[in-house]
Parts: structure tokens; C-alpha cells; sequence
């Protein structure tokens, strides 16, 4: 059994995890929160404070990290007596952070792939051209290496999971990802900005007829018709999620749908054709060098600063579409989150919680020894059913819609 957690990272998906070990640290132990910044480190524990989250007595600490250190890392991991790693950080820093448990030992939970920072929507295979390079040494050491345990990817992979294993063959994955909620701002993204606009500003890929397919990201979009939220547009976009999905049921078409506004598409537009969305450096008339993509960040809203106004709610699913016993079955597997709720539980909004109350499922799952793989694994190579039983408890309830209606996934 595996005990005490170390999180990377203090944005708005942090302060989530913090909350969530916090009110189950009589399974997961002691709680470090590493930085760059130890202030906001602070802060993420001041709230957990405020919350009197803590489910019983324990440590919770926060450290400064430069977390691209390999050798900072290692010693971290060791002083802290960390046995379970979950890196919210930059996804520029999952390589060293994996690196660093593969050394120690410590199992390893990540929400996103590794990214470049000088490479912007990279060739597929994705994880291939970074993780799954380690897997095999992941085996050799029995560490436990989690890929993309946030919401998309991996709820969205438990979700594919559990309705392909209803299957006897899956011909269609749709993943539909949709925030119908209003932040009141004139423009701002949900997470990391520089992260958000590298997601869409290159080609976007989708697995199709068992091959890479591409297309222009707002080229291919259509009207879905969900729970909750009613009737949305979203638009194929390329995704982490898929590159696994791929590769574990390649009969499949696999694609990612994210639902946008007008509005958002415009300011979009206008940023991409001025060049403000580039990562490579610019100099200015008085000899500064810029990177377009940071100046922008830099000047949007942070994404922990929506919560308090945030309203609405979320809805993220997977429309699976297969045969079984020789009859055509869909099932569409999905979770509704409230922004309000969200920030009245954790102080974060709805998307920082969809995507930081997953990781720490996994790590009390790993903690139990249920989803201690000691290898690398996708989550939808793991079994959803234990996932799906901590996620209704701990805030994230999974249901199903199909023929039958509308019900909990375990109805």
C-alpha cells in the first residue's frame, strides 16, 4: 500500500487536487504541494484550511521546485517520504517528473502529454513520441505510471473503456466536451492559456477508416444534442485521448469535439492571423525579445480568477457506437459538473474541478492497490469500475444514456 502524496504544480487544477487528498488523507497520508512559486503554494493550503478540508490530522506542506530539475525532483520525492507523484504542472515538465519517480521509485499520475515548448501540435503518435518511450522501463522497475488520469483525457478513456467492454466490436468513438457556463469576462480561457491556444492553432488529427486523418482546426463541426445542457456546437479538435484510444482499438474511428462560441472562434481568428498565438520570438522596435504566445497569456485573466463568477454547467461524454450480437448498440457515458458547486466546495471553477478530482481517484486507487499497475498504463487500460465508484463519491457521478434512458452507470 502506497502512502503520501507530492503534487507539482499550483494552478487552479492544483488547488482541486489539494482540496481532494485533503478530505482523503486517511487513505493517501502526508501532502506535499510543490512550486516554482512557493506563494501560491500557500495560498492552495490557506484554502484548505479555510475549507476545513482536512478529513483528519496530517502534514500538508508546501516546497519550492523548479520542477524541469531532475536532480531537485529526485531529492523532493525523497525528503518528503512521497510515494505517490501527481504532476499537475506545465505538461513541458511530465518528462523529468516521470523520470524522477522511475529513479525513486514513486508511482506517477499525470493529466496531459509531454509538450515542447518550441513545438506546438506535434505528429501523432503523441505519447509515442515522448512517454511510451519509458514504458518498457516502467516494467523493468515496477513503477506505476498513470497517463492522463485528469477529465479528457482520462474520465473519457474509463468512459470509451466501459462501453467498448459492453461491446462485442466498438466501430465509433466520439468524445464531446462542452462548458456551457459564463465566466462574465470578454474573453479568457478556462486553464493555462499558453496551453489552451497550443491545443488549437495547428492541424488537427482524428483517427479515422484506421488511419490519421487531418483537417483545419473549426473546419468540421456539428450540433449535439446533450443531458443538461441541450443543444451545443462543438468542433473536431485534436486531443491526447485519441492517440491512445487509437492505439488500443484501432477498428475505431476516434475523434474530439469541443464545444465554442462565435465569439471565442472570432478573437481566436483575429490573434492566430496577427500572429499573437506564435511560440517562436519576436524582437520589438526597442530590441526585446518576446514570445508572442506568452505576451498573451500574460495579459488574459488567470484562470483561477473566473471561479468566483463562474456560473453553469459542464457536460463531457463519449458517444460509443458498436454492434453486440450482431445488433447495432450506442451508449453515451457522461458527468455534469456545476461551476458554483464547484467553487462554493474547492474555491476553483468547473473545469479546474473535472480535471483535478480524477488524478486523486487514481491515487487513492493506487494507494489501495487496485490500479497499482507497476507499469505504464493509459487509463482506459485500467478497470473503470473501481474509478467510476470514488468518482460519484468524491464529487464526479458517472451516468448513461441509451435506448433504456437515462441512469447512474451502475443502475
Amino acid at each position: 500500500m502506497k502512502k503520501n502524496v507530492l503534487i507539482i504544480g499550483a494552478g487552479g487544477v492544483a488547488q482541486v487536487v489539494a482540496h481532494k487528498c485533503a478530505q482523503n488523507n486517511d487513505v493517501l497520508g502526508d501532502i506535499h504541494i510543490a512550486s516554482r512559486t512557493k506563494a501560491k503554494c500557500d495560498e492552495i493550503i490557506a484554502s484548505v484550511h479555510e475549507k476545513s478540508a482536512m478529513k483528519q490530522d496530517g502534514v500538508i506542506a508546501a516546497h519550492q521546485l523548479d520542477a524541469l530539475n531532475l536532480a531537485a525532483v529526485v531529492a523532493l520525492i525523497g525528503e518528503t517520504g512521497a510515494q505517490i507523484v501527481i504532476n499537475v504542472g506545465s505538461p513541458f515538465v511530465n518528462m523529468t517528473v516521470l523520470d524522477a519517480c522511475i529513479e525513486t521509485g514513486a508511482a506517477y499520475i499525470d493529466t496531459a502529454i509531454h509538450e515542447e515548448p518550441d513545438k506546438i501540435c506535434e505528429t501523432p503518435p503523441w505519447y509515442g513520441n515522448y512517454e511510451w518511450k519509458k514504458r518498457d522501463l516502467c516494467a523493468e522497475k515496477g513503477v506505476t505510471a498513470i497517463l492522463g488520469a485528469g477529465f479528457d483525457p482520462g474520465v473519457v478513456n474509463a468512459f470509451a473503456r466501459f462501453a467498448a467492454d459492453q461491446m462485442d466490436e466498438v466501430r465509433s468513438i466520439d468524445i464531446v466536451d462542452i462548458n456551457a457556463g459564463s465566466h462574465g469576462k470578454y474573453f479568457a480561457t478556462n486553464f493555462d492559456p499558453e496551453i489552451n491556444f497550443r491545443e488549437f492553432t495547428g492541424t488537427v488529427y482524428s483517427w479515422q477508416s484506421g488511419a490519421w486523418q487531418e483537417n483545419a482546426m473549426f473546419e468540421v463541426g456539428r450540433e449535439w444534442d446533450l443531458p443538461v445542457v441541450g443543444k451545443q456546437m462543438a468542433y473536431m479538435s485534436g486531443h491526447d485521448e485519441v492517440h491512445s484510444l487509437s492505439a488500443n482499438y484501432p477498428k475505431a474511428d476516434v475523434r474530439f469535439w469541443m464545444g465554442f462560441g462565435e465569439h471565442y472562434i472570432n478573437v481566436f481568428t483575429v490573434l492566430k492571423n496577427l500572429g499573437l498565438l506564435s511560440e517562436q520570438p519576436v524582437k520589438t522596435a526597442e530590441g526585446q525579445v518576446v514570445v508572442p504566445l506568452k505576451v498573451v497569456k500574460a495579459v488574459l485573466p488567470d484562470p483561477a480568477s473566473l471561479a468566483p463568477n463562474y456560473t453553469g454547467k459542464t457536460c463531457i461524454g463519449d458517444l460509443v457506437k458498436g454492434t453486440k450480437d450482431g445488433q447495432e448498440v450506442e451508449l453515451f457515458v457522461y458527468n455534469v459538473a456545476d461551476h458554483a458547486e464547484a467553487y462554493k466546495e474547492v474555491g476553483s471553477q468547473g473545469i479546474s474541478y473535472t480535471a483535478g478530482v480524477p488524478p486523486v481517484a487514481a491515487a487513492m486507487l493506487i494507494a489501495t492497490g487496485e490500479w497499482d499497475a507497476k507499469t505504464m498504463k493509459n487509463v482506459e487500460e485500467m478497470d473503470p469500475k473501481p474509478f467510476f465508484t470514488l468518482l460519484d463519491r468524491i464529487g464526479l457521478p458517472t451516468r448513461v444514456r441509451d435506448k433504456d434512458g437515462d441512469r447512474a452507470w451502475d443502475a
